[in-house]
């Protein structure tokens, strides 16, 4: 690997782990001021788009100049019409509305373990359904593992719901934005996407469909609303932070991570996240952290180091030559984690 490749390929690797931890620990802070969840969607969504909608309909020209390439949704979009449907679905909206909800009734620790925890489990079984991947031994152990993980978490929360708590709700609105962006990474690996192509696409439908939607159900009173309310420079913070930081930066810097050193080692990078960012919780935002939830941070970080070595075999030698080589073009998405917070 050359110096220079090697050189942005650890400085994106500390910005996608910074920015994965971050996320977790400010979606959960700004999850109890003035906007609701659909709100930050909404900023999440606008904030990508004033970015990656321009992007997208400049990569259109050229390659329309070109002569090549598939275009969509008013030539925003650099793929086709089902494929950015499908991608803004689960990856863009169904993500965003179950994550951001999650935080308002789960502590930041639980979406340690629950949100980027739960990946690796989530996309290995989508991918031996949908890819038809074979899992081996040692991979199903890993995901025991990080099944056990979640459960400790989750089956806590379900027992303090006798009680009268509502963590539970939270910790399965984690479980569904895990899945969601799962399948998302699997319609990647499918369809052979390239990274910055998806999240434009991505983007793009969500901020032609959801956004028109928000504003016309908030208006309506169907859906709770403070954005009229709230500070601006809270709204300005979530559209830079939730859009440009997690959506667009995060986005560039892991695919600069993946090309320098393949998805296995990339993988095992990120595993640190669910450590860091309950960590974070615990120091910025004071919660408690309990031994089911030291324990399940554990048997979940561990799971996904023994699944990524079993499901790389051979690989990192392969992914060694091909990072090292600056003309094999854009990677293949085939990461174990599924990408973006």
């Amino acid at each position: 690997m050359r110096t220079d490749t090697r050189a942005a390929g650890i400085a994106a690797a500390i910005a996608t782990i910074l920015i994965w931890t971050a996320f977790i620990v400010i979606a959960r802070a700004m999850a109890l001021k003035s906007l609701t969840p659909w709100d930050i969607v909404a900023c999440r969504i606008a904030g990508a788009a004033l970015v990656l909608v321009p992007w997208g309909a400049w990569l259109v020209r050229q390659r329309r100049a070109q002569g090549r390439g598939a275009a969509s949704w008013l030539g925003t979009s650099p793929l086709g019409a089902r494929v950015t449907v499908t991608c803004g679905l689960f990856g863009g909206i169904g993500y965003a509305v179950f994550a951001y909800a999650g935080f308002v009734h789960a502590p930041a620790a639980h979406g340690s373990v629950l949100l980027p925890g739960m990946l690796p489990m989530w996309t290995a079984l989508l991918s031996a359904w949908v890819l038809h991947e074979r899992l081996s031994a040692a991979r199903l152990g890993a995901l025991a593992l990080i099944l056990a993980g979640g459960a400790l978490v989750g089956g806590a929360s379900l027992l303090v719901a006798f009680d009268g708590g509502d963590a539970w709700k939270g910790d399965l609105m984690f479980l569904v934005a895990s899945a969601s962006w799962s399948t998302y990474a699997v319609l990647m690996r499918r369809e052979r996407l390239d990274p910055v192509e998806a999240t434009i696409a991505t983007t793009v439908f969500a901020a032609l469909a959801y956004l028109p939607a928000w504003a016309a159900l908030g208006a309506a009173g169907w859906i709770e609303t403070r954005i009229a309310t709230a500070p601006l420079g809270e709204i300005a913070f979530q559209a830079l932070w939730q859009g440009v930081g997690s959506v667009v930066v995060s986005g560039i810097t892991f695919a600069t991570m993946i090309r320098a050193f393949g998805p296995v080692r990339s993988t095992m990078l990120t595993a640190l996240v669910p450590g860091l960012s309950a960590s974070g919780a615990v120091i910025f935002l004071g919660e408690p952290l309990g031994l089911n939830l030291v324990a399940g941070l554990a048997l979940v970080t561990v799971g996904i180091l023994v699944g990524v070595r079993a499901a790389a075999g051979g690989a990192p030698r392969a992914e060694a030559a091909g990072a090292s080589d600056p003309s094999s073009g854009p990677p293949r998405p085939a990461t174990p984690s599924g990408g973006r917070p």
